[in-house]
C-alpha cells in the first residue's frame, strides 16, 4: 500500500468543561453529540498524573480537498 492510498485522519480535542470546584468534570454529552454529528469519533483519553481526563481526543478520515479543515 502506498502512502497516497492510506487512508489520512484529521484529530481534534475537547477538554472536558470543569465545574467551579475545578474537580469534578461537567457531563460533556451535549459537546460529544455535536462531534459525533460531524463525524468525530472518540479514540483516546488523556488524563492528568494522578487522576481525571484532561483531554478527549477524536479522528475521522480527512476530507481529500486541501483547506478542507472546518476547525
Amino acid at each position: 500500500m502506498s502512502r497516497s492510498d492510506a487512508c489520512r485522519w484529521e484529530y481534534r480535542t475537547l477538554r472536558p468543561p470543569r465545574g467551579e470546584t475545578k474537580k469534578e468534570a461537567e457531563d460533556p454529552q451535549a459537546a460529544l453529540n455535536e462531534y459525533g454529528a460531524d463525524g468525530w469519533e472518540l479514540v483516546e483519553t488523556i488524563d492528568y498524573t494522578g487522576g481525571g481526563t484532561k483531554y478527549l481526543v477524536f479522528k475521522r478520515p480527512a476530507e481529500t480537498n486541501a483547506g478542507a479543515d472546518d476547525g
